[in-house]
C-alpha cells in the first residue's frame, strides 16, 4: 500500500489483491497529472466537477477515490477489470469514502445517459478506447468537459484520431513526468456510427475441432482482431478430455480453448473464468454459437477463487505476463497457485507460454513436477500434475 498525495490531500491506495512482493503502485504519473490539472494550477483554473462525472478506465480506483469527496455531482467509474473494480471498493472504504459516493459500472453495462465531465484513462487497447468512446458519445453534450490522460508511450496519433472522430476536436498538453493530457471539445453534430465491436471471424483450418467455426471478440480482449499465435499453438496440443470431467479455462479470453474442450468432450463440465468482463462476455458468445446445446459456467472473478478446493480435474491456462504496460509474473504466480488448490489429486494444469518466461521452474517448485508436452522456437506447452 502507498500514499498518493494530491492538492486535495492524501489517499492510501493499493492494487487488488494486495501482494507484498508486488512493487507496482496503484497509480502512476498520468493519474497525478490529471488530478493536478483538475484541482487547478497557477496556469489553469480548477475544473468544475458539477453534474455527472464519468471516469473511464480508472485502473485501481486512484482517480475516483481522490475525486469522490470533491465532486458536486454523482461520480461513475466504468471499468472492464474485475480486479480494478475490487481495488476501487477496497480503496474507497480504506479512505472513508461512503459506499454510495461512487457508482461502479462494468464496460458491458449501459453508461450514464448524460455526462458533464468525462475523464478517460487511456487503455492499452485502442479497440477498447474506441468502443468506450462510441458508447459514451451519445451522453456527451457541447458543454461536457472531456479530458484524457496517459503515459507518453500510451498516447499515439491513432489515439487522438479516435477522440477527434468520435467526440470532437482534440489537442494534447505538454508532457510532465512522461505523462500527457488530452483535451477534447465535444462536437454534437458528428455522425454517430455506433461501435464496430464485438468482432466475429472464422477460425483457421489448423485449430482442430474449431476449424472454420466463428469466434466472438468484444473490444479490449487480448488479440481481439485475430487468433493469437500462442493460443493457436495450444489448440493443436490440448489434452484429450474424457467423460464427465470438470474443466476450467482459466483466463479464458474469447473462450476458444474451453469451447474446443466442450466440442471434443460433450460430457465435460466447462467453467470459463477471467477478470475481464468483456472477455467473459466474448467466451459466452463463442461457446453459445458453437455449442448451442451445451451447458457451461461463466465467471468474472479473481482466478479460481469462486471454486472449492480439490473440485477440478483439468485447468487450461495461457497466463498474461503484463499488467497494463508493466511486465510482471504476478498474475501467472497466482493462477498457478490457485490451480493447484482447486485441482483434485491427479488433476492436471496445462499451460502455454513464451519459452523465455521460464514457467517450468515455478511449476516444478509448486507441483513437484513439470512435463514439456510440446514446444517450438517461441512457445512451450507444459503439464503439471497435482499429487
Amino acid at each position: 500500500m502507498n500514499r498518493l498525495t494530491t492538492s486535495w490531500g492524501a489517499c492510501e491506495l493499493a492494487r487488488f489483491p494486495e501482494d507484498p512482493r508486488d512493487t507496482l503502485r496503484a497509480w502512476d504519473a498520468a493519474d497525478e497529472y490529471l488530478l493536478r490539472h483538475l484541482h487547478g494550477t497557477d496556469d489553469t483554473p480548477p475544473t468544475g466537477l458539477s453534474g455527472t462525472v464519468a471516469v473511464v478506465g480508472d485502473r485501481w480506483g486512484a482517480l475516483v477515490t481522490s475525486l469522490a469527496a470533491h465532486a458536486a455531482g454523482p461520480v461513475t467509474q466504468i471499468s472492464d477489470s474485475f480486479l480494478g473494480q475490487q481495488a476501487t471498493r477496497v480503496n474507497l472504504a480504506r479512505n472513508d469514502v461512503a459506499a454510495g459516493a461512487v457508482r461502479l459500472l462494468t464496460a458491458r453495462q449501459e453508461p450514464p445517459k448524460r455526462v458533464d465531465v468525462l475523464l478517460v484513462r487511456v487503455p492499452k487497447s485502442l479497440a477498447l478506447l474506441e468502443d468506450q468512446l462510441h458508447r459514451l458519445a451519445p451522453a456527451v453534450h457541447a458543454d461536457t468537459v472531456v479530458i484524457g490522460t496517459g503515459m507518453v508511450t500510451e498516447i499515439h496519433t491513432s489515439t487522438l484520431k479516435l477522440f477527434e472522430r468520435i467526440i470532437g476536436p482534440t489537442r494534447t498538453s505538454l508532457a510532465a513526468k512522461k505523462a500527457r493530457l488530452i483535451f477534447c471539445t465535444p462536437e454534437p453534430g458528428l455522425p454517430r456510427t455506433g461501435s464496430p465491436w464485438p468482432l466475429r471471424y472464422a477460425l483457421p483450418s489448423d485449430t482442430g475441432v474449431l476449424a472454420g467455426r466463428t469466434v466472438t471478440n468484444h473490444a479490449g480482449i487480448f488479440c481481439a482482431e485475430r487468433l493469437d499465435i500462442g493460443t493457436r499453438f495450444f489448440l493443436r496440443h490440448l489434452p484429450r478430455s474424457r467423460g464427465p470431467e470438470r474443466v476450467v479455462d482459466l483466463g479464458c479470453g474469447n473462450g476458444v480453448v474451453g469451447t474446443a474442450v466442450a466440442l471434443a468432450n460433450p460430457d465435460a463440465a466447462v467453467t470459463f473464468t477471467d477478470e475481464s468482463f468483456s472477455a467473459v462476455a466474448s467466451a459466452e458468445a463463442t461457446f453459445g454459437d458453437n455449442v448451442p446445446s451445451g451447458t457451461a459456467e461463466f465467471v468474472v472473478g479473481d482466478g479460481l477463487s469462486a471454486l472449492p478446493d480439490e473440485s477440478v480435474d483439468l485447468v487450461l491456462n495461457n497466463p498474461p505476463f503484463h499488467s497494463h504496460r508493466a511486465t510482471t509474473d504476478t498474475a501467472a504466480r497466482r493462477m498457478f497457485a490457485d490451480a493447484r488448490r482447486a485441482l483434485r489429486s491427479g488433476g492436471e494444469l496445462w499451460v502455454v507460454g513464451n519459452r523465455h518466461l521460464g514457467y517450468h521452474v515455478r511449476l516444478k517448485r509448486l507441483f513437484g513436477n513439470c512435463e514439456v508436452v510440446a514446444s517450438d522456437p517461441k512457445f512451450v506447452v507444459l503439464k503439471a500434475v497435482r499429487r
